[in-house]
């Protein structure tokens, strides 16, 4: 999410503003979806209005692979990570350890009272949040979900120096083949779900595939799945933009998103019809790395790129603030949804302005602390 001066892209620039707050607006529905069957209507908006900005994460992931790639031949492996990890370790270190104290603060002095059904129900006691505080060097917690993005890309930094490297002498063809493999990858979740019903009983309760099973998590097409096909994708379009004409482009993506969309929000809501309970198969429908996800990513992407806004001053600015915004935003989710947990707003209405509340309070944070030497550095 961070960028240079020299930088800048127009359209970049759009996506990433756009992304960011389609994140914010995400996290913005999970507590109607965490409704269910306690108020369908709620669940139901959250679902159809969270699935419709799945997007958000492959787009920033796209737009790194944009950015990054290829890498410039004056960095050395050693420069590239100290570089692009080094600025992560901060803020990471930073908001595990802020956004604990924001929610042990709002939870147990300003609105301990919240009907927020997101909320853990347990007791938010001092030595909780000790524990979430420092248990930050094995994972995130539910104080920072948000943080999972850092440690993904942390991995995908780990990792563009050496894919860099056949990037640069890959030819079109086998850039192609190795998404096509990648494609693959896009609908195993769904042969996951479908297995069982064909007879499939995994091994001594394990229920992977393709060599998976307790002592082994690297299947088949471990190496070829996840959020680098993504970067890959990002470079091949950069390097060999699609030439369609508006009318062929808007004829093939928009009908591709719909599906996509459909594909989300149906899927979803079906799942959690047939699955009741099972939240690990409802995450299968929103992953980012399925099939239906990257159907509504592409043609966001492919009509931003082939749109080729010019650069823009005050847009320009405000994507700067992207990286910061995303950090700190989720502790103030939960604020909003308070603020505006009212009868008299549609479910709607409701997802809409608690998103643009967020992110609007998340960006004058950010903005403050980019303005002071002491905090910038966690924000950028």
């Amino acid at each position: 999410m961070n960028t240079t001066e020299h930088e800048k892209i127009g359209w970049i620039d759009f996506l990433r503003v756009l992304a960011c707050f389609l994140v914010v607006f995400s996290h913005s529905c999970d507590a109607f979806v965490a409704q269910f069957d306690a108020d369908r209507s709620s669940f139901l908006t959250g679902v159809f209005c969270g699935s419709l900005v799945r997007a958000c994460v492959p787009l920033f992931v796209m737009m790194t692979g944009v950015l990054l790639l290829p890498v410039s031949p004056t960095y050395n492996l050693t420069a590239f990570y100290r570089k692009r990890i080094g600025r992560i370790i901060p803020p990471l270190i930073f908001w595990s350890v802020v956004l604990p104290v924001l929610m042990f603060t709002y939870f147990n002095f300003v609105s301990p009272d919240t009907q927020n059904p997101q909320v853990a129900p347990e007791s938010y006691t001092g030595l909780l949040l000790v524990q979430r505080i420092y248990t930050f060097i094995f994972n995130f917690n539910f104080d920072t979900t948000p943080l999972w993005y850092l440690y993904m890309l942390i991995g995908l930094y780990l990792l563009i120096p050496i894919l860099n490297s056949w990037l640069v002498q890959a030819s079109r063809q086998e850039l192609k083949t190795v998404l096509m493999l990648w494609g693959v990858s896009l609908v195993l979740p769904y042969l996951k779900m479908l297995a069982p019903v064909l007879g499939y009983q995994g091994n001594y309760g394990n229920m992977e595939l393709f060599g998976m099973c307790d002592w082994n998590i690297y299947g088949t097409f471990y190496y070829l799945s996840g959020f680098v096909g993504y970067l890959i994708l990002a470079f091949y379009l950069k390097k060999y933009p699609i030439g369609w004409s508006w009318g062929k482009t808007l004829a093939i993506m928009i009908p591709m998103f719909v599906i996509g969309y459909a594909i989300t929000s149906g899927g979803y809501i079906l799942t959690q019809e047939h699955f009741p309970g099972n939240y690990a198969y409802l995450e299968i429908v929103w992953y980012f790395t399925g099939i239906n996800v990257f159907m509504m990513t592409l043609p966001i992407f492919v009509i931003a790129q082939k749109a080729a806004m010019r650069p823009r001053r005050w847009m320009s600015q405000l994507a700067s603030l992207t990286f910061g915004i995303y950090l700190c935003h989720f502790a103030f989710i939960f604020p909003s949804y308070d603020l505006l947990d009212t009868a008299a707003l549609p479910y709607w209405l409701r997802i809409l302005c608690i998103a643009a509340t967020t992110f609007a309070v998340s960006t004058a944070i950010t903005w403050l602390m980019s303005r002071c030497r002491l905090t910038a550095l966690f924000v950028k």
